[in-house]
Formats: C-alpha cells, structure tokens, sequence
C-alpha cells in the first residue's frame, strides 16, 4: 500500500491510496464461496447452487462491501502510520487513473486542530459570590405557606381583592372576532399573583359573585400567543365565585407537615437555610463556570473542525426533534428545523470541548475517583436516602460518566481561577436564583 498525505487548507488533508485489484478480488471470491454455503434459491438444494450464480445474484453487493471495508481499512493504517487525528468521516473517491493491477483512491478528511492556549495570567475573570439571608429564608417560607393554602367561600355581597381565588367566565374579541383561547368558562387564578395580564386583573378586582366587566386589554408585543401579541382586545369578565386564601400559620405543625426532623419554626428556618445554601453553591458554581470558560476560550487560539460542527449541530436538531415528539407534536421528525439557528451554539461546544481536553491533557486535570466519589455524595446529600442514590449513580457507566465531565469541569474552573486576575462580585439572593441556568 502506497500513502500519500498532502495538505489542502487549515485542518483538511488528503490521503491516496492504492490497492492490488487481486486482493480485493480475493476477498470478494472468498466472501461469495462462504455465502454459496448457506444461500437459499428456487431450483437448487442449500449449498448446492452453483458459484457463477451466486456471483451473477450477489457479485455487485459483495464487491461493494468488500471496497468499502478494505479501503477504509487501508485508511485507518494510513491515518495511524502518519499519526493523524481524524476529525469526522472521510470523503472518499476513486482515481480513474491507478497504476496497473491496482486501484486508487482520494480520502479527503479534517484533522484536529493543535491548540494554543496563551498564558491565563492575562485572562480576567469575574467570579460571584452570595449568601443566604433570613430575608431568602422567609421568602421560601412564604412560597411554602402558599403551597399549602386553603380556601373558603366568601360572602355573596363580598369583593374580589387580591389573594383572592376567583372563578370566572370571559371571552375576548380582537376587532369583533372571536379568537382562539380568548374564551373560558369556570376559569381560575389567584388575584394579585401575576397569573393574568394586569388589566384582566385590575378588571376583577371589585366585583362580586354575579358581576360582570366590559374592558379593553393590550396584549404585549412579546406575549407568548404570537396571533395575539401587540394587538388590543375587548374582554368581558364575569365572577362566578369568590374564595379568601387561609395561609397555614407559621408554626410547629407547618415544620412537621413538611417533614422537618428537628419539628419547630427553628428547626424548620435551619432546614431551609441549608437546602438554599446547598443551591446557591451549585449556582455559583455554574455562574462562575461559565465566566472561567469564556475567560478561557477567549485566551485560546485553534481552528475549527467543520466535520465536529456539523457533527454537533445534527445532535442538536435531533434532541430539538426528540423534545418536539415528547411535546407532542405531530410529525415532529419531519419538522423543518434549520441548521443555522444552532451553529453559533454547536461552535461554541466544539471549541470549548477541543480547549478544555487540552488543558486537561496538558495539566494533568482528569477527574479522579476519590473526586468522583466526593460529588456523587453532595448530590446524594439533599435526598430522603442518600446511599440509595449513590448507588444508583455507581451503577450506571453513563451516569458516572456525567459526573465524571462535571467535576473535570470544576477541576478546569479551579486551575484557571488560579492562574487568572480574578475580580469578586457579590450578587444578591434573588439575582442569583433568577438567573437562568446554563
């Protein structure tokens, strides 16, 4: 076998191969004498059909097969001998012109890029911190005496007032139409809560069982019912039942409904704290995460594999499918999903995966087993019984997997956050849990 590896532009190359026709006519008649063995056809006992009928019936495919598996083959040598690492399938392509007895071929494939990473004591990061305030814990407080309120019907010359679960009728028309999902019965919503848009809000607020409201309301330019967004409609209400909330006191019964071990207010406040303390730690930790590597990506230089990119975006339109199925939408693998919308975002993967490896290659940051072990018990930590999920996770390669890519990430974090100029920002409780995880 003769290679040839020639350089085309940045990451792509090229290999030409040779093979000896005889080998590869060899193989095709040694794969046809083992399916003359056992191929069944009309007019002929198994095993008994003679070899030039099986060539006429399956000479073609076998030939096919054969030039697919020893070129590939020749390929994969080639790549190993010239120590290439290939990025994605090659492009394979026959020569019309070979030397005599052999054939030829072109591969034309991308490799990996060589990365640069410069010195990370240029790179500057912005690293968050916040804490747990009595302030988070009775908001938290206030979201779980919420969650186990009660209502009770109200007087029939009563008022809708905030907090108040009222029942209604309404319809909407936009220009004298009636338009889809402008019209409910027996509808609920707590007033007050930001369930509804606030001039459906302002609307009820005043009447009682029995009344009813004409008024009009401006839908948002961003609201989520794309039809209606930015347009006026007209509404009319009609309250059918008014219900006052009773929230739960907040008392030892509160603490033991919710399944607090230690079953008083205190008891109850220390729970919560730790449970928002455990959270603000893993949002810190993916905020600061995220700032690390664009710190880093930004202090790195390489090109781009397109086969990896494009290898990336087919991921991404395939899970954007899947979520569509579970949504339940209708012909959701045949949905048109363009490609471009994900190519900033699968760029972004693909360089940062290629950076991070070569950190990690180069100082030695592979997660080890007793940091594996470590992680799998904090997440353990916040369930009922803790040995039954680290269980869970040991047993399962995919699943250590996972946790094996997150800690080599937090190994990533805590090296550059060495080496970098690092500026601390505290943020506040609710900044921080309002921000969207990445």
């Amino acid at each position: 076998m003769t290679v040839n590896v020639e350089t085309l532009e940045k990451l792509e190359r090229k290999i030409t191969l040779t093979l000896p026709v005889g080998v590869i006519q060899s193989e095709v008649d040694s794969r046809l004498k083992k399916l003359a063995r056992t191929v069944k056809m009309d007019g002929f006992r198994p095993g008994k059909v003679p070899m030039n009928v099986v060539a006429q019936r399956y000479g073609y495919s076998v030939h096919y097969e054969v030039m697919n598996d020893k070129v590939g083959e020749a390929f994969s040598q080639a790549a190993n001998e010239a120590k290439l690492r290939v990025a994605g399938q090659p492009r394979i392509t026959e020569k019309e012109e070979a030397p005599e007895g052999e054939m030829a071929f072109d591969a034309v494939f991308e490799v990996f890029p060589d990365v640069k990473i410069n010195d990370l004591a240029n790179a500057t990061v912005e690293k968050v911190a916040a804490s747990v305030s009595d302030e988070a814990i009775d908001k938290t407080i206030e979201i779980l005496r919420k969650q186990r309120r009660t209502f009770a019907q109200r007087p029939a010359d009563a008022q809708a007032q905030d907090n108040d679960r009222v029942t209604v009728d309404f319809e909407g028309k936009i220009d004298g139409e009636p338009f889809q999902g402008g019209k409910a019965d027996d509808f609920q919503f707590i007033v007050g809560e930001g369930q509804m848009l606030k001039e459906f809000e302002d609307a009820v607020r005043g009447l009682k069982v029995g009344d009813s409201r004409t008024f009009p309301l401006s839908f948002p330019a961003d609201y989520h019912g794309k039809d209606v967004a930015g347009k006026q409609a007209d509404f009319m209400v009609t309250v059918k039942k008014l219900e006052a909330s009773n929230l739960p006191e907040v008392n030892e019964q509160l603490a033991k409904s919710l399944g607090i071990a230690d079953a008083t207010v205190e008891g109850l406040r220390a729970d919560i704290k730790k449970n928002l303390e455990r959270e603000v730690k893993f949002r810190l930790l993916a905020r600061n995460k995220n700032a690390v590597m664009d710190a880093l990506m930004a202090n790195a230089e390489l090109d781009l594999p397109k086969a990896s990119v494009q290898s990336e975006i087919q991921r991404m339109v395939e899970s954007a499918r899947a979520e569509l199925k579970q949504r339940g939408i209708k012909d959701a693998d045949k949905a048109p999903i363009p490609e471009d919308v994900f190519r900033p975002q699968a760029e972004r993967r693909v360089r940062l995966g290629l950076v991070v490896a070569e950190l990690v290659r180069a100082n030695d940051l592979s997660a080890k087993l007793e940091q594996i072990k470590a992680h799998v018990d904090e997440l353990a930590a916040s369930y009922e019984k803790p040995a039954d999920v680290v269980r869970w996770y040991f047993s399962d390669a995919r699943r250590l997997g996972e946790v094996e890519a997150v800690v080599i990430e937090n190994n990533v974090t805590d090296f550059v956050l060495g080496k970098a100029k690092v500026t601390e920002k505290a943020v506040s409780f609710d900044e921080l849990m309002a921000q969207q995880q990445g």
